[in-house]
């Protein structure tokens, strides 16, 4: 064992499966998933009457308290799951400093724009959370569709898999668990999380 963390970075566009697959692959590896969107609906939480926005002070609190907490846990040896749809110019610079003190993975989520916008719509719907996101702004197919398929996606030289979860997940999930704990030759230990 290398004594390092591993941090597991979910990635993908809006409704493209990040979070679920996120908390079914901490709980197979036995560490916590740190998901964007929950810590700003529990910020909702706290505030009580709030109204989302594209770029809201809320959402400006959240970016640095998840990159913080993800710092703090791995500083402390702990491996973490980390899933937010950020593209590859707010992830990269944050990322890149967590090299010195984890090994990192990449799953990169992926759907068609339709199945997104559908996942969108229904938890909208069925998920009083939502509340804290500005989903709103993706209620046209035609305005959604071109923001997922413009999504910039995450590209470092480290372990990557693409993950289709159109209809489950295509690897699977024992797939992804053994990728998160493959050896990676460049970090000169085995991979684990």
């Amino acid at each position: 064992m290398n004594g390092r963390p591993t941090l597991v970075v979910i990635s993908g566009p809006a409704g493209s499966g990040k979070t679920t697959v996120a908390h079914a692959l901490a709980r197979r590896i036995g560490c916590p998933a740190i998901c964007r969107d929950e810590i700003k609906e529990g910020m909702v939480h706290a505030t009580g009457e709030f109204a989302a926005a594209a770029g809201d002070a809320l959402t400006d609190r959240t970016f640095p308290l998840f990159f913080a907490t993800l710092d703090l846990l791995l500083r402390s040896g702990v491996s973490v799951v980390a899933e937010a749809a950020f593209q590859d110019f707010r992830w990269r610079p944050q990322l890149t400093p967590l090299l010195d003190i984890a090994d990192l993975r990449i799953v990169q989520c992926h759907v068609t724009a339709t199945t997104a916008h559908g996942r969108i719509e229904r938890r909208a719907g069925e998920q009083a959370t939502r509340r804290a996101h500005a989903d709103s702004s993706l209620a046209d197919p035609a305005e959604h569709a071109a923001s997922h398929d413009g999504f910039v996606r995450l590209r470092m030289d480290v372990p990557t898999i693409d993950l289709d979860t159109s209809d489950g997940y295509r690897p699977d999930l024992d797939e992804i668990v053994a990728f998160v704990n493959r050896p990676d030759p460049a970090e000169g230990g085995p991979g684990r999380a």
